[in-house]
């Protein structure tokens, strides 16, 4: 049996231009630059730079007869004059008051140079080896990491030989061409660990006694080392504190990472490109946006001249009427555009000025114990706006300090209670922290527990376990790892 059934439901949905303006907030500068330079080339009623002023906009103005432009345009719906009038065209030019010429970007020149696997290769190229010796070496160099490294057992490494390069050995030729690897620049490349990688260099060094303990030392008590206990190494070597401490400085000078010293090393460089600025001028905080995110846009002259030209044409053909529509779809996705980076501009100066009067202590003295706590939503509160757009601000933006270039979701933190009942930011408690670590005697470092017994004399009364959070979070190693002798 068949039933009819009437339901009333409320939905919310964003429209295509809502989502278009959300996905413009959440770019940064330089990824922004990239998304107005692709719609200027997929949408060619859209220009970019200042238009020339001249009677074009009055001639546009001129009234026609009713009947006529009624008549003609009725078919398609289109109404032409909606393009054409002198109010419009002003309204969806983008002014850009804070840009000047120092704005402008400039282009970063980089030197071609060569790959750090290159470079392994043409110091090959001194060393006498078979044909086939050199093919082995030469695959050994393209099996080394970005740090120096061969991180692939020799068994894999024989495998591969035989299935890719046709060349059958054995585990004892790769180790053996493997050691010719080891002598070349930088030294410790071709290490198959942090190990290999320490003794490697040490042996390169003309012999001491430091050294040569050095060498002892990591080779039969490398995990000693690596866990900082002192007290086992100096009963096992039998030696004074003076020797160990000479023995270690020599293995903290060596590179644990040979691969990343050579200047040659082709890898990205990203630059950050700071989308506001806040300078103090006579005490006064001042903040400006990066002109680079104020083009000026408007929209083409040549497709004004087409919707002209047909509203002057007495007989419409098909043809025209088609292209009359594809200019009306290029006209409103330019005006679109245009207005979803005016509403861009204002969220971000919005949002970033609400922030720079929250913080207004932390900004105009640059300590970070000076900054409040902060969520999304204290900002979302202060200027009615969503929190996921003040997310969209906050976690891509970088902003220029007198302190520095910092990422705007630095300054959010959540709040604890002090002992007076004060809320104050974690991120003063991390401050306070990293400072009591960095006076702490080295030979006898704080252990977690002694470091929240001191916070808590300090009138921040956190648990251990919160003390042992902050730490990790500031990349700062257990007391052992910490400690000096």
């Amino acid at each position: 049996m068949l039933k009819q059934q009437l339901n009333f439901k409320l939905s919310q949905k964003l429209s295509p231009q809502q989502i278009q303006l959300m996905k413009l907030i959440q770019l940064p500068t330089q990824a922004f630059e990239q998304r107005l330079k692709q719609e200027l080339e997929e949408n060619p009623a859209l220009d970019s730079g200042k238009e020339q002023t001249d009677d074009f906009d009055a001639d546009l103005s001129n009234d026609y007869e009713d009947d006529y432009g009624n008549e003609a345009i009725a078919a398609e719906d289109i109404n032409v004059d909606e393009y054409l009038s002198d109010d419009e065209i002003p309204n969806y030019r983008l002014q850009a008051n804070n840009y000047s010429v120092d704005d402008e970007e400039k282009s970063v020149p980089y030197a071609s140079g060569t790959s750090f696997n290159q470079h392994l290769k043409n110091q090959l190229n001194t060393v006498r080896l078979s044909e086939e010796d050199r093919e082995i070496a030469e695959f050994l160099i393209g099996s080394v990491d970005e740090s120096g490294y061969i991180r692939r057992p020799l068994e894999d490494i024989v495998d591969d030989l035989a299935f890719t390069q046709n060349i059958f050995t054995t585990d004892e030729n790769i180790a053996g061409i493997l050691s010719i690897v080891h002598e070349l620049d930088p030294a410790g490349v071709g290490a198959r660990n942090l190990q290999e990688c320490l003794l490697i260099q040490l042996r390169r060094k003309e012999p001491t006694a430091s050294i040569e303990m050095a060498i002892n030392i990591l080779d039969r008590s490398f995990e000693h080392f690596t866990k900082k206990h002192y007290k086992k190494l100096l009963q096992k070597f039998d030696i004074t504190e003076v020797e160990l401490r000479d023995a270690i400085l020599e293995i903290e000078r060596l590179n644990p990472k040979p691969g990343g010293s050579y200047a040659g090393n082709t890898k990205i460089i990203e630059h950050i490109v700071p989308d506001f600025t806040i300078r103090i001028v006579e005490g006064i905080l001042e903040l400006t946006l990066n002109g680079r995110n104020a083009p000026e846009l408007h929209v083409s002259r040549d497709y004004n001249d087409m919707l002209k030209g047909y509203k002057d044409t007495r007989q419409k053909t098909k043809s025209q009427k088609d292209a009359v529509m594809f200019i009306k779809q290029k006209l409103d996705a330019a005006k679109w555009f245009i207005d979803a980076i005016k509403q861009r501009q204002q969220t971000l100066l919005v949002t970033m000025n609400a922030i720079l009067h929250y913080q207004e202590e932390y900004f105009l003295t640059g300590d970070e114990r000076k900054l409040k706590p902060m969520i999304l939503k204290d900002i979302a509160d202060m200027i009615n706006m969503d929190v996921s757009t003040v997310s969209r601000v906050a976690n891509s933006k970088y902003v220029d300090t007198p302190y520095g270039t910092k990422l705007i979701k630095e300054f959010f933190s959540e709040s604890m209670k002090n002992e007076q009942g004060e809320d104050v930011s974690t991120r003063e408690i991390k401050k306070i922290l990293e400072t009591v670590i960095e006076e702490e005697n080295k030979k006898k470092p704080l252990t977690d527990e002694k470091l929240a017994t001191i916070l808590k004399e300090k009138g921040y009364p956190i648990a251990r376990r919160t003390v042992a959070k902050y730490r990790e979070q500031l990349d700062i190693p257990v007391a052992r790892l910490r400690k000096k002798i």
